[in-house]
């Protein structure tokens, strides 16, 4: 505060920020809150449970049962297409070359290829989200119908029993379940048949989302999330045995098995923590191909919540 009593700060108002966590996982405002970069801000973070998945967590959003929602972009588009208006606040995670989803499946199963999971059954963490399309996607890429393989949804946690069982022909372990992925593989006799950065490239593998009317009616606090949240991204690429001591830590607390934070693998989010236009793009111009949303309704920059302006409107 100046002499004469104005501050030359924001004034940043209390709010509770609830969401759902995920199962092995921590999301980049969770680390955030951990690494105290909400102190000052207002914002207070309150778990109120577990989402199965991305899709879920909007319908939560939408509901007004939490104030974020975190899901696959195609996902997130599809929710908007169908008439919930959110801004994409940040990438919840991405993919490259040390982070990224990959499919695998047994030793000794004949699939080698893309090609080979027609009519083959693969487990993934939730339907309509960034495995499916991963899927769909790469079946399109080879000339092949993409509803060409069989999709079942088998919880994180049990991803590794169901493929070591023969109740699936292929577990696909999403990027944000590199915690599973390394315990699984520390058991041998995996095989990876492709990841999504064949398929991708490297992109934005989802997005943490917020109602656009609540950051019209807290401004300030937007921002200050998005930026901490992007600020605690940078944080787990430049410290990565600090940020693994954290999630062990806050498994525990949840009473989930600290052990497999010694695999978290990065969020795969490119430096600065912000997303660019193609991370957006890539996935209108796919559901605009498969017909799910109409050409033109969706535009990328409408979607992104811009930090260092006023948040986007329509």
């Amino acid at each position: 505060a100046t002499a004469l009593g104005f501050s030359l700060t924001p004034a940043f108002a209390d709010v509770t920020i609830r969401y759902l966590a995920s199962q092995g996982g921590l999301s980049a405002h969770e680390l955030a809150a951990e690494l105290g970069y909400f102190d000052g801000t207002g914002i207070r973070l309150e778990n109120v449970g577990y989402a199965q998945g991305g899709p879920a967590s909007l319908v939560a959003l939408a509901g007004g049962s939490v104030e974020l929602g975190s899901a696959a972009t195609a996902a997130v588009l599809n929710s908007i297409a169908a008439g919930n208006d959110f801004v994409a606040a940040y990438p919840s995670n991405g993919i490259n070359d040390e982070a990224q989803s990959i499919f695998y499946v047994l030793e000794d199963s004949p699939i080698k290829s893309i090609e080979d999971i027609v009519g083959k059954t693969i487990a993934v963490n939730t339907l309509g989200a960034h495995l499916d399309y991963t899927v769909r996607e790469a079946l399109h890429q080879k000339g092949l119908p993409e509803d060409a393989a069989n999709l079942i949804v088998v919880p994180g946690p049990q991803l590794e029993q169901v493929l070591r069982s023969g109740q699936v022909d292929v577990s696909a372990f999403g990027y944000w379940q590199t915690t599973f992925t390394g315990a699984a593989l520390q058991n041998g006799g995996l095989r990876a048949v492709f990841d999504d950065t064949d398929v991708l490239g490297e992109i934005a593998g989802g997005f943490v989302v917020l109602r656009r009317d609540w950051t019209l009616e807290h401004p300030e606090e937007a921002r200050a999330f998005v930026e901490s949240s992007a600020k605690a991204l940078d944080y787990a690429r430049e410290h990565p045995e600090e940020t693994k001591a954290i999630f062990a830590r806050v498994l525990a607390e949840r009473g989930e098995n600290a052990e497999v934070a010694q695999y978290f693998a990065g969020y795969g989010v490119r430096e600065g923590g912000l997303p660019v236009e193609r991370d957006i793009q890539f996935w209108i111009d796919v559901l605009e191909r498969q017909g799910a949303v109409p050409a033109g309704k969706l535009v990328a920059k409408d979607i992104l919540f811009v930090t260092g302006d006023a948040p986007v409107t329509n």
